[in-house]
């Protein structure tokens, strides 16, 4: 069993910054990739970065060049960096952890959520 606790969500203007932590109950970055997921008002759970074991990144093509996914092994954190930030990114966002060493995410793993952040840029 994992826990996973987001933090850090808010209101920022368009353009500003935004970090949402992502904290695990237990060491787990060896075996366990992890990514953020987000879902605005009647849109699907929309994937946004993802960290694999092997240590690759990869983002959507939406923010990609704004956002990034570092990772602190030491602290058990995730984070969302979130830059240049847009109102079309107000969303809740999720952390994710999944059981799976490949190097690409594998949505048939077993998984974990956060309970989610809510993320609104307006001016």
């Amino acid at each position: 069993q994992v826990q996973l606790v987001e933090s850090g969500g808010g209101l920022v203007q368009p353009g500003g910054s935004l970090r949402l932590p992502c904290a695990a109950s237990r060491s787990i970055f060896s075996t366990y990739a992890m990514g953020w997921y987000r879902q605005a008002p009647g849109n699907q759970r929309e994937l946004v970065a993802t960290f694999t074991t092997g240590g690759s990144t990869n983002y959507a093509d939406s923010v990609k060049g704004r956002f990034t996914i570092p990772r602190d092994d030491a602290k058990n954190a995730v984070y969302l960096q979130m830059n240049s930030l847009k109102p079309e990114d107000t969303a809740v966002y999720y952390c994710n952890a999944r059981q799976s060493s490949r190097s690409t995410w594998d949505m048939t793993a077993q998984n974990y959520w956060g309970q989610g952040t809510q993320v609104t840029v307006s001016s």
